[in-house]
């Protein structure tokens, strides 16, 4: 009965059918070669790793290793946090919430990363509070996190990365330290300039900048600064801090109003959403996938909170992952988070289809050979095969994103690498080493 139906079918149904037989075996025989690549590899078996591939044409898992176990996905959190933007922000980044009365402007912050941020340098906030004729008073309180995300190393808070959490960040709320030609240093903004102190005692080693962990005291030590230094360091929030940023920005008095934010206060709109989005993804910017998650609850309530904006994501956009995931902040820099690769895959498939545009997909992210944090990952190349997104720790180290194959296919990837004490060179070389196979063959 079925070999009669089948030769009665139109040619159409017929030869699509065959095309989808023949694809389901090139798959199996892919998922046989892919399986023998990594039996052979010595350094895959010395530590936890998971792997998932999926045919984004065929909408088909194609092979997995321990796919839906649980790893430390470190910024590979990014994607999530990627695809929660795509589907929550407006095209144009909600920089301020304000409103007018007959002499006074006051305004709310919304997470916004962009103002003056040192890559975007966007004034939209700037021009706005700059250009009003009326006295203006800034209401914080929006944010009801912590400084920190859930699960931050607190030894790191003096480095670039881990910059802290607020609504109305300003200058990527770090301060900028950078050597000039006569063996000493400039400071940006140079209100912090007063805050640096010389360590007299410390005359050896190369020139340092650390600051004091509960204010914003600069110590350094007593030796020549190289022309060629610099540093970024995030500064202690605190309102007092931020309105007088604020004010020396603006060169004009800036008010602090304790007063809740009201319904039909108006949006000032600022930055493209999506260049704040592949300035964090190109280099892994933390700060703004932060700043990013507060921003995409915004319109949610009148506060701003993280995991607020994580539980409305999963219950809303994200509930038909695979396996439940632990995610607790934008950046990855928790070891709190845990995803597994096929949970990986389901949100770059979904990515893909939101954004519905591969090419400006892309572009969005690093590719191999060629850009972002997978420039040196692969051979320099103009014509980059891997697009995705990295993740990293201290024996952690991922990659997850997209592979075009020689054979004009795309194929969704997640190759997750926990507790390993190798050098991360050589798993970095290993991951390379198996999806390039997967490019070259298939």
């Amino acid at each position: 009965m079925i070999f009669r139906q089948l030769f009665k079918a139109p040619v159409l149904p017929l030869a699509l059918l065959i095309y989808l037989l023949s694809g389901c075996s090139a798959d199996k025989m892919m998922a046989h070669k892919v399986s023998k690549e990594f039996r052979k590899s010595e350094i895959i078996k010395q530590y936890m790793v998971g792997f998932s591939l999926f045919n984004l044409q065929a909408k088909t898992t194609v092979f997995e290793k321990d796919g839906d176990k649980q790893f430390t996905p470190a910024s590979n959190t990014k994607l999530y946090t990627f695809y929660a933007s795509l589907k929550m922000i407006p095209e144009r980044m909600p920089a301020l919430r304000y409103i007018e009365t007959n002499d006074s402007l006051i305004f709310w912050g919304t997470g916004d990363p962009s103002f003056l941020q040192s890559e975007l340098k966007d004034k939209s906030a700037y021009n706005f509070l700059a250009g009003s004729t009326k006295k203006l008073f800034y209401s914080p309180g929006r944010y009801t996190g912590n400084f920190f995300g859930a699960g931050w190393a607190w030894d790191d808070y003096n480095d670039y990365y881990q910059a802290e959490i607020n609504d109305l960040p300003l200058l990527d709320n770090t301060v900028w330290v950078k050597g000039t030609q006569n063996g000493n240093f400039s400071v940006s903004p140079k209100s912090f300039s007063s805050c640096f102190v010389k360590d007299s005692t410390q005359t050896a080693g190369d020139f340092l900048v650390k600051r004091n962990f509960n204010n914003n005291e600069f110590a350094y030590n007593a030796v020549a600064v190289k022309p060629n230094f610099v540093q970024q360091i995030p500064f202690k929030l605190s309102n007092a801090t931020t309105v007088g940023l604020l004010a020396d920005t603006l060169h004009k008095p800036i008010g602090l109003i304790d007063r809740n934010m009201p319904a039909n206060a108006k949006t000032l709109y600022g930055a493209s959403r999506d260049s704040v989005l592949k300035a964090m993804l190109l280099p892994s910017d933390n700060f703004l996938a932060e700043q990013l998650l507060l921003v995409c609850g915004d319109k949610l309530s009148d506060t701003l909170n993280t995991e607020k904006t994580i539980q409305y994501v999963l219950k809303n956009h994200l509930q038909g992952l695979p396996q439940k995931p632990r995610w607790v902040d934008g950046s990855g820099l928790s070891r709190m988070n845990l995803f597994t690769p096929n949970d990986m895959i389901a949100v770059l498939n979904l990515i893909y289809t939101e954004v519905n545009n591969p090419e400006k997909l892309f572009d969005m992210l690093p590719a191999g050979g060629k850009s972002g944090t997978l420039k040196n990952a692969y051979p320099k190349t103009d014509k980059p095969f891997v697009f995705g997104k990295t993740g990293s720790l201290t024996g952690i180290h991922n990659q997850s994103g997209y592979i075009l194959t020689k054979k004009g296919k795309i194929y969704i990837y997640s190759f997750m690498n926990n507790n390993f004490i190798n050098p991360t060179a050589a798993v970095r070389n290993e991951m390379v080493r198996i999806v390039t196979y997967i490019h070259d063959n298939f």
